[in-house]
């Protein structure tokens, strides 16, 4: 079994799939695989290096996520570049992950899982939402400035459209109890 996991910047995705590790999942965090395998590879460095300079990739080869960002959010031909050149890679390392235990129960985080037409990857597909006072409040709570992550949430379906093309939503605008409480049942009920 395959879980997709979506919702909105700032939802509470991650927290959700180590949930579900915590319950036997395995997991896989598309965003860790970007910042720990995609953005280190030497082709994609290089890349990022020519088209944008020191301003992306110290002379260190570090990239420097933050100003990579800030580009990409600003500019939808920087950031539909940067998606082409990145996400081709990323889905390899699923269909890497996801070949090492075909049988097995899995949870994949995926933030544009509909924008990226990704459903077919999945048996279902969970949508972790808030109410977006919540999801500004913790994006701020990131450092984020309010416009920045506004600028960010615009270029992600509408939270209530992933909602309604969801299989299973989860709200966390609650306690961790709570919202552990609806993995679970979610989670035990998958298991039936």
């Amino acid at each position: 079994m395959i879980l997709g996991v979506t919702g909105g910047f700032g939802c509470g995705k991650s927290t959700v799939t180590r949930l579900f590790e915590s319950r036997g999942f395995q997991r896989i965090d598309s965003d860790q695989l970007v910042r720990d395998r995609v953005l280190t590879a030497p082709d994609i460095v290089g890349a990022l290096k020519e088209r944008y300079g020191a301003r992306v990739v110290g002379p260190d080869g570090i990239v420097a996520r933050s100003n990579l960002a800030e580009i990409v959010f600003n500019d939808d031909a920087e950031r539909i570049w940067l998606e082409s050149l990145t996400h081709p890679i990323v889905f390899s390392l699923w269909r890497e992950a996801l070949a090492s235990n075909p049988a097995g129960r899995w949870v994949v985080e995926v933030p544009l899982l509909f924008e990226k037409s990704l459903e077919k990857w999945f048996d279902f597909i969970v949508c972790v939402a808030c109410s977006s006072e919540q999801q500004l409040a913790r994006l701020e709570s990131r450092g984020l400035s309010s416009t920045f992550a506004g600028q960010r949430i615009s270029k992600q379906l509408p939270l209530a459209r992933k909602i309604e093309l969801s299989d299973f939503v989860l709200w966390n605008d609650g306690s961790a109890e709570f919202l552990g409480a609806q993995v679970d049942r979610l989670a035990n009920s998958l298991a039936r």
